[in-house]
C-alpha cells in the first residue's frame, strides 16, 4: 500500500512541473525546486517527462535561447559531447567555437540551421551536417572544398577549388604542385583549359603556368620559358600543332621566346634578342653576298 504521505507530494510536484509552459523566465526557480524535491522514482521519470514535453513547447513556441537553455539544463539535456568529422584543412577548435556563437548550451536550444550556416561560411567547408542526439551530445560531419589551383589576382595568391571560388590566400609551402593560373578570370576557367591541355600531353606536362589574356585566351608559359600564345577557337588543335612541329623540328628547344597561334593561317615565332642578332647577321651577310653577285655578274 502507498504511504499516506506520498499523496500530498505528488499533489504538490505536478502543478509546479505544469507551470513550466506557462512561467517563461521564472522557469529556472520551479525547477530547481522540483529537483531539490525528494522525488520517488517513478515520479521523477514524470517530472523528467513532463519537463521536456515544456521544453519541446518553448522551442515551438519561439522562446529565447536563454529560456529554454534554463529550462532544459537541469534536465540533463546541456551540450557536453561534440562529435567533428571529415575536417583535414580545418581546425576543429574554430569548428567548435562557431558552434558555440550560436550561443545555445543546450540541444533544445541549438538551431541547427543556423549552425550549420555558420559553419559553411568558413573558408574549407563546402557542406556541414548537424545532428543533435539526446541528451547530450551533437554530431558535425564536414565535407571540405578541394584545393584546385593556385590562382594569381594582381599581387594576391589564393587557393581555389574546382568552381574557381577562392578558398584562402595562398601563406604556405603547401599544394605547390597544383596548376598556376593568372589573370582575370583564370581561376573560373581554369577546369576548362587544364581538361583540354589533358589531350594533348606532350605539352601538358611542360607548362608551368596558364595566363589569362583579356578574359578571353590563353598564354602557356613552358618549363624553358618559351611562350606559347593560344588563339580564342580552337586552342587544342593550335597546341597540338606546336607539339607537331616541336617533334619534327625541334621547335621548342631553339633560341626563342614565343610561338604564336593566334592567326589560324600561320605560325609566327619570336627568336630571343640573341638568335635574332644572329638571325640578322645571317640576313646581312646573305643580302651582301647577293649584291656582290649582281655586281659580277655579266652585262
Amino acid at each position: 500500500m502507498r504511504p499516506l504521505n506520498e499523496a500530498p507530494m505528488f499533489h504538490r510536484v505536478s502543478p509546479i512541473v505544469m507551470r513550466v509552459q506557462r512561467l517563461g523566465r521564472k522557469t529556472v526557480v520551479w525547477i530547481r525546486n522540483v529537483r531539490e524535491m525528494p522525488l520517488p522514482r517513478f515520479r521523477t521519470l514524470a517530472v523528467g517527462l513532463l519537463g521536456s514535453t515544456a521544453v519541446y513547447g518553448m522551442v515551438l513556441g519561439g522562446h529565447t535561447t536563454a529560456v529554454i537553455d534554463a529550462v532544459a539544463e537541469p534536465l540533463g539535456m546541456s551540450i557536453e559531447t561534440v562529435d567533428v568529422t571529415g575536417y583535414a584543412e580545418t581546425s576543429e577548435i574554430d569548428v567548435l567555437q562557431t558552434l558555440w556563437m550560436a550561443g545555445a548550451q543546450t540541444l533544445p536550444a541549438l538551431d541547427v540551421t543556423a549552425a550549420r550556416e555558420a559553419i559553411e561560411a568558413m573558408p574549407w567547408i563546402e557542406s556541414a551536417t548537424i545532428e543533435k542526439e539526446y541528451p547530450n551530445r551533437v554530431k558535425i560531419a564536414l565535407v571540405e572544398r578541394k584545393p584546385f589551383a593556385l590562382w594569381q589576382r594582381d599581387k594576391d595568391l589564393w587557393i581555389v577549388d574546382h568552381d574557381g571560388r577562392e578558398i584562402v590566400p595562398y601563406a604556405t609551402t603547401r599544394f605547390t604542385d597544383l596548376p598556376f593560373v593568372v589573370g582575370p578570370g583564370a581561376a573560373r576557367e581554369a577546369a576548362d583549359i587544364l581538361d583540354k591541355m589533358a589531350l594533348v600531353p606532350e605539352l601538358d606536362q611542360r607548362i608551368k603556368a596558364y595566363v589569362r589574356v583579356g578574359d578571353r585566351r590563353w598564354d602557356l608559359r613552358l618549363d624553358n620559358g618559351v611562350v606559347i600564345r593560344l588563339p580564342e577557337l580552337d586552342p587544342i588543335e593550335a597546341a597540338a600543332t606546336v607539339m607537331r612541329v616541336d617533334r619534327n623540328e625541334g621547335l621548342l628547344a631553339r633560341d626563342i621566346v614565343s610561338v604564336d597561334m593566334r592567326l589560324s593561317d600561320r605560325m609566327v615565332v619570336k627568336l630571343t634578342p640573341a638568335a635574332k642578332q644572329r638571325w640578322d647577321k645571317v640576313v646581312k651577310e646573305r643580302d651582301k653576298l647577293w649584291k656582290q653577285a649582281q655586281k659580277e655578274k655579266p652585262v
